[in-house]
């Protein structure tokens, strides 16, 4: 008669495993959380970025003005988008990094030929957090042609 053998995990295998993945987790969790806390910051880059190309496009597109003011309290609170006739072409919420901190000029216009005024100092947004790295930050630079320029670090 032959023997028969039962497949599967026996329970040392299984806490074995289980201590495993409670080691890689403990190692990996605070690197997961650094890496969180940049992308909140890559994130609100990218939505200053496109809310400047909107403006930019819009104002070719329409042949106006559009002005892009802060909301009440700063750029962390989001931004209103307006043409010449005040009509809204964009609103911006706030953003959810509340270890951010965002600075940027008062407010932002672009001609109707989607180019900043002349005379006007090319403006400048800083994306910061202080719980990490400041090789992390976000810069963003408007040429006077009106075209935004992201890169990481300090401004």
């Amino acid at each position: 008669m032959r023997a028969s053998f039962q497949q599967g995990f026996n329970v040392v295998e299984l806490m074995v495993v289980l201590a495993i993945v409670g080691v890689l987790t403990a190692i990996a969790a605070p690197n997961m959380a650094d890496m969180v806390r940049v992308q909140r910051v890559r994130t609100a880059a990218f939505d200053i970025v496109a809310g400047l190309t909107l403006a930019r496009s819009e104002a070719l597109k329409r042949n106006s003005a559009v002005t892009i003011t802060p909301a009440a309290g700063g750029w962390a609170n989001g931004w209103t988008s307006t043409d010449a006739n005040s009509n809204v072409v964009q609103t911006q919420g706030p953003f959810s990094c509340a270890s951010c901190t965002f600075t940027g000029p008062g407010a932002l216009t672009y001609t109707s030929a989607g180019r900043l005024p002349v005379g006007v100092a090319a403006p400048q947004f800083a994306i910061t957090s202080t719980n990490i790295d400041t090789s992390k930050f976000r810069c963003i630079d408007v040429d006077l042609s009106g075209r935004p320029v992201t890169k990481t670090g300090a401004c």
